[in-house]
């Protein structure tokens, strides 16, 4: 044991050492040889903010005894030591090789970024999604600035560039310009940029759709604001039941800061330390729908530190914060601006009525952004009579409502009802409201039910999503632009109005007979219809159930034998799964999410086991029970979805026996080690997908074994090798190992995949490619980085058909990594 201290101790400090050196290293190259000048600088920067990190690494070895992490972060450390001291033997006038090490400087900052974030993520026991989620999103923005800090390096001059961790609580981004909020914007600037002579706290009030969010957005993207609080801008959405503890912790995970709190005024006072130490540097919070009764976590958030700023947006006013600033509706001529930018193309071929129609269809819209928008956009391309006839359903609703939130609604109604040609669309918006407000929903949850409740085929349920968005009736974020061509890495965003219109719509008629029920339980006080009945029967196919932090699972009684889709919402630690479900003999889609911070304890699992037409589980951020397997033995299974989970001894128990499923989703599950017994044996499975389980390093040998695999994603840190199986996948025809940075070789058996068409290696400029892939004779495209680009050049003259695409990484605030595509090379089939 003694030895085995010291070890440790001696790698620690050889760590300490070797940093030391590389940094003198860094400091001297960059005064002798000004050529490289720029980019030293931002590798320094880079080493410098490492810093902390690389003593919580040395930290966590000393205390668990990893050795191997140590060992690989000293060598990567000498790699980058000996590249920047070749840099210093250039001359300046050499115009070749100055080019080349400037790109070697930058792609060495980007690696050692990633390796370090690929460690700290392994030690990590906080909100695996947050964490893992946010580390690809860094990635992009690495490589973003990576390519800015290369331009700098071969020009005459330039300043370092800062990096900031950019995660949950960083600003989305504007999708569209705002139109109308230029004296907004200049108010609320001139308040931001003030120093303490003006309030704390700043709070922007109005009518829901009027564009609270957007001014917010706008305010962090402008040029001052950024210039003035950097990288010290957070933007929370806090909505109806905001939890602090939940909130705390998402700043400390953007921040990548350790969490663990024993409560939540513990996690306060640890939040006001937290921004104290980012000082002396302004910092604005942004605290975005903010509901009434809240004003107390406005309150605990509130701390005395110079220059620091909170911006509320909210449907309400709060006295006790001072006056609050009223954003109005659009004046006629900003709504008629934005009108017609929705409602006709920019190419004139769309019908265009007489100006008098326009002007009463902007006049009933009464100036509110969200009604503009949706109107406008689901008007675009339609008949003058479907023109004449909105005019008429929004001025029956304004004439008759004189509330500005029923009269929004009823305006937006009219786009809802515009759907009538497209039936199936307007059942797919009415299940949106399934879903807590503001929360991101994947879109593979939405076409799990859409595909079995309504039975659509895939092509349709993807088009129905589609037809949404482009009404505005929700937005579209694409997270992985250059992924498998699927929709895993797509979510779906709804403003809370048009989630409560889908709630509205779905809740006419008798509790009994609806065909949709959406039930939120506020602590454990349940319903009044449900509470108060000893034994209630409903008739619905989808039953959604939303709890918040204080529900206790105590259940009340219900019969529902038709549920055919039922959706399990909830935020706390223990989760007991409701009794009742092991009478839904008819249910075909299964959706527990927890919406906490930790993964939850399930209770009750085993009920899942009399669900014998179930066909789709999702499960997301749960700890799976040790009895899992056992309870997924279901015959007409056919597809599983583990997203955030808690893995555990849960594959460990038993061998995996699911005769028909097809497809399996594994992602963000961080204490994935290896697949469980008799994985290989599922030969119905075609679509196979791990991602971002960075302890995975090993694939099952008999991979081989299924036959009828078409589609295989595997995007793991720690993954060493494809199995030399992999050959026997003859039907298999998109293969993505996009971010292994561990596989250094494909197998030579990598030729014998006769079907494969498209092959993703984005990250994967270490990984060799065997002279064999000049078989791969089908291959159209190869998706990768510049540099995995490169190598595949080699081979272009044997693959007549292959399009080489590399990935040039953009970055922007949204939560997403959006690539431009851009192709190096294509040839004709």
């Amino acid at each position: 044991m003694a030895a085995l201290l010291l070890a440790s101790s001696a790698a620690g400090a050889g760590l300490e050492i070797v940093f030391g050196s590389f940094l003198r290293a860094i400091l001297e190259v960059r005064r002798s040889n000004a050529m490289f000048a720029p980019t030293l600088k931002q590798l320094e920067d880079t080493m410098e903010s490492m810093r902390p990190s690389i003593k919580r690494i040395e930290t966590f070895n000393r205390d668990f005894d990893r050795p191997d992490e140590i060992k690989g972060l000293r060598d990567l450390m000498k790699k980058g030591e000996d590249l920047v001291r070749k840099c210093s033997k250039i001359h300046r006038y050499n115009y070749v090789k100055k080019p080349l090490y400037t790109k070697k400087l930058v792609k060495f900052d980007e690696s050692i970024r990633r390796y370090i974030s690929a460690i700290l993520l392994l030690h990590s026991t906080s909100d695996v999604k947050e964490n893992l989620y946010e580390t690809r999103l860094l990635s992009a923005q690495i490589r973003n600035l990576s390519m800015g800090a290369s331009s700098a390096g071969v020009s005459s001059g330039g300043g370092s560039i800062k990096y900031g961790f950019v995660g949950v609580c960083s600003p989305p981004g504007l999708k569209v310009v705002p139109v109308g909020l230029e004296n907004p914007m200049k108010d609320l600037k001139e308040k931001l940029l003030k120093g303490d002579e003006v309030s704390q706290v700043i709070v922007a009030s109005a009518p829901g759709g009027c564009g609270k969010t957007t001014l917010a957005t706008a305010l962090c993207q402008d040029a001052n604001i950024k210039d003035k609080y950097k990288g010290n801008i957070f933007f929370v959405t806090v909505s109806k039941s905001p939890d602090v503890l939940v909130i705390v912790e998402r700043l400390f995970q953007h921040m990548d800061s350790n969490t663990g709190f024993q409560s939540a005024e513990d996690a306060v006072n640890q939040l006001e330390n937290l921004f104290r130490s980012r000082g002396p540097e302004p910092i604005l919070l942004v605290l975005d729908d903010v509901w009434s009764g809240a004003e107390f976590l406005v309150e605990k958030l509130k701390f005395p530190i110079t220059d620091y700023k909170i911006l509320v947006t909210s449907r309400f006013e709060f006295p006790r914060f001072g006056p609050s600033y009223k954003l109005k509706t659009l004046n006629n001529e900003d709504a008629m601006t934005l009108f017609c930018r929705l409602a006709f193309l920019p190419d004139g071929n769309s019908y265009r009525p007489d100006q008098d129609v326009v002007n009463k269809i902007v006049e009933v819209c009464k100036g509110f952004p969200l009604a503009i928008s949706v109107v406008g956009k689901s008007l675009c391309g339609k008949s003058a009579a479907e023109w004449r006839k909105r005019i008429k359903e929004c001025s029956k609703a304004s004439s008759v409502l004189a509330n500005f939130e029923f009269e929004l609604l009823h305006c937006l109604q009219s786009s809802v009802d515009a759907l009538k040609n497209n039936t199936s669309a307007k059942e797919c918006y009415m299940d949106l409201g399934s879903f807590p407000e503001d929360q991101k929903i994947p879109a593979s949850t939405l076409m799990d039910m859409w595909m079995e409740w309504h039975k659509l085929e895939e092509d349709d349920a993807i088009a129905n999503l589609y037809e949404l968005s482009e009404r505005n009736l929700i937005d579209i974020v694409v997270t992985r632009k250059d992924a498998s061509e699927d929709y895993d890495s797509t979510i779906v965003l709804q403003h809370d109005l048009l989630r409560e219109l889908a709630i509205i719509q779905s809740s006419s008629g008798s509790i009994e007979h609806r065909k949709r029920l959406f039930v939120d339980v506020s602590g454990n006080n349940f319903p009044e219809w449900w509470a108060q009945q000893r034994q209630l029967f409903i008739r619905a196919n989808l039953l959604s159930i939303c709890t918040d932090n204080m529900f206790s699972s105590s259940w009340c009684n219900i019969a529902a034998p038709e549920v055919e889709v039922l959706v399990l919402n909830f935020q706390t630690k223990n989760y007991t799964l409701p009794w009742f479900m092991g009478g839904m003999d008819k249910l075909k889609v299964l959706i527990i999410a927890n919406y906490g911070f930790f993964p939850a304890e399930l209770n009750n699992f085993q009920h899942v086991g009399s669900l014998s037409n179930l066909k789709r589980i999702r499960l997301e951020k749960v700890s799976l029970p040790s009895s899992f397997l056992g309870s997924v033995q279901l015959e007409k299974l056919e597809k599983i979805s583990l997203v955030m989970c808690s893995i555990g001894q849960a594959f460990s128990n038993s061998a995996i026996w699911m005769p028909n499923v097809v497809e399996i989703n594994i992602d963000y599950c961080n204490d994935l080690v290896e697949l469980p017994n008799g994985f290989c044996d599922l030969v119905r499975l075609k679509k196979l997908s791990i991602t971002n389980c960075h302890r995975l390093s090993a694939l099952p040998e008999d991979l081989g074994n299924l036959e009828n695999l078409e589609v295989l994603r595997l995007n793991c840190i720690e993954l060493l090798e494809l199995p030399d199986t992999i050959g026997r996948l003859h039907k298999l025809r998109i293969l993505d190992i996009s971010e292994c940075l561990s596989i250094t070789k494909l197998p030579e058996e990598i030729c014998e995949l006769n079907s494969l068409r498209k092959l993703y290696m984005i990250d994967c400029s270490s990984c060799e490619l065997p002279w064999s892939v000049v078989n791969l004779v089908h291959l159209m495209e190869v998706i990768g980085d510049e540099e995995t680009g490169n190598s595949w050049k080699a081979f272009e003259a044997f693959l007549p058909n292959l399009a080489i695409k590399a990935v040039l990484p953009s970055f922007n605030h949204l939560p997403t990594w959006e690539p431009l595509m851009v192709t190096v090379r294509s040839k004709s089939s």
